[in-house]
């Protein structure tokens, strides 16, 4: 597996994460100035200076348990607030869309152009507020700096770091299903037509060439698909044209946010049941957060805004129903942690370590790892929200 996965798997689920808030939040008539802070609170948490440092240092993926958590605090470090259905229902959403862009990529250099378009389109939402836009700049070269140099080999190995993250959540996503690009049963459809990866040729030739290399014979054969030359070089700059429309926001036309879950979908191994008993292996790395937490400069919200809630379903009682038929599995609550002293910052991640630690997960040791993250987004959701 790929130790430079993660970076890329947040910044697209994240992106995903805004086009669909920004979906609802224009549907369900939030007054702008509202609407406008919290997408701007949330970019800034994402791309906070200190959150993407430990987000960039080489690691394993952080377990399918706590990574839904981190996305839990990121969508609520605003005003906004969600119910878990919703949740639930936006996190659906984020995952399958973003798995459907690394499955038609036509090569797997394509998931930096992927990425681009989602960094192309959060520059797009500050583009009015300088200091975010900053920060999301940032992240543009660190992205150019880690990945453009990587051989094909590297990106392959990113890809199926990917694909192994999410071979078992196969959720019916009602705008895929209208498409046609999803099965009933939650798996997705893949093109026989269309451009070719560049470098390549289009298949239905066979060359046949003798010891010196000279060619022999050809043999023609119907490769059963209706394919096309490879499209030009996107670009790998922080701008320029990336040539690929994946990664580009598919909410942008008037289409409702919906999401259905199969029967089976609900008991697949995406809903891993959790064991209580904590990972001895993480003693060091909570050790270190908790010195960390303790140099977090932590304040009151000093905003008077008052929070409001976004409903991810067309009526409160689809919510409802969704609420209840929710897996027990994914009943947990959230945690906050007061970054004041190293021995209650340990005591608070003691508890955490027992909700993350998966029986059977070979990523248990990175799943550690991911309490740093969240429990420094929660220093940062508390500095960065007045």
């Amino acid at each position: 597996m790929s130790t430079r996965t993660l970076p890329l798997l947040f910044i697209n689920l994240g992106g995903e994460m805004l086009y669909i808030l920004d979906q609802r939040l224009r549907a369900q008539n939030i007054p702008a100035d509202k609407a406008k802070k919290v997408m701007n609170d949330i970019i800034t948490t994402m791309f906070n200076k200190k959150f993407l440092e430990e987000l960039f240092k080489p690691q394993e993926l952080y377990s399918k348990k706590a990574l839904r958590t981190v996305f839990d605090r990121l969508a609520h470090a605003s005003i906004m607030r969600l119910n878990q259905a919703s949740m639930d229902k936006l996190y659906d959403l984020m995952t399958m869309a973003f798995k459907y862009q690394v499955l038609l990529c036509p090569r797997p250099k394509d998931i930096l152009l992927v990425s681009f378009n989602h960094m192309d389109a959060i520059k797009d939402f500050v583009k009015d507020t300088p200091s975010i836009l900053s920060q999301v700049d940032e992240t543009y070269q660190q992205l150019i700096e880690m990945y453009t140099p990587l051989s094909n080999g590297e990106f392959q190995l990113i890809r199926q770091t990917l694909l192994i993250f999410f071979q078992d959540m196969h959720i019916r996503v009602s705008i895929f299903l209208k498409d046609k690009v999803q099965n009933s049963n939650g798996r997705f459809v893949l093109p026989t037509n269309g451009p070719v990866p560049r470098g390549t040729q289009i298949p239905g030739l066979i060359r046949i060439f003798s010891c010196s290399g000279e060619e022999l014979t050809r043999l023609q054969f119907s490769n059963g698909g209706n394919y096309s030359s490879a499209l030009r070089e996107g670009s790998f700059e922080m701008f320029g044209n990336r040539v690929t429309k994946l990664g580009t926001n598919m909410y942008s036309v008037s289409r409702p946010v919906e999401t259905h879950m199969s029967g089976t979908s609900k008991s697949s191994a995406q809903h891993t049941k959790v064991n209580a008993a904590p990972n001895p292996l993480a003693k060091e790395e909570l050790n270190m957060l908790a010195r960390l937490m303790g140099g977090l400069e932590v304040q009151k919200p000093g905003s008077t805004d008052t929070g409001f809630r976004v409903n991810l379903f067309a009526t409160d009682e689809e919510e409802e129903e969704a609420l209840i038929s929710r897996p027990n599995e994914l009943s947990y609550g959230v945690i906050s942690i007061q970054a004041t002293k190293d021995q209650q910052a340990n005591a608070e991640l003691t508890k955490i370590m027992g909700e993350f630690t998966e029986s059977g997960d070979p990523s248990s040791s990175a799943s550690s790892k991911g309490e740093d993250l969240l429990a420094l987004m929660d220093g940062l959701r508390v500095k960065d929200s007045k």
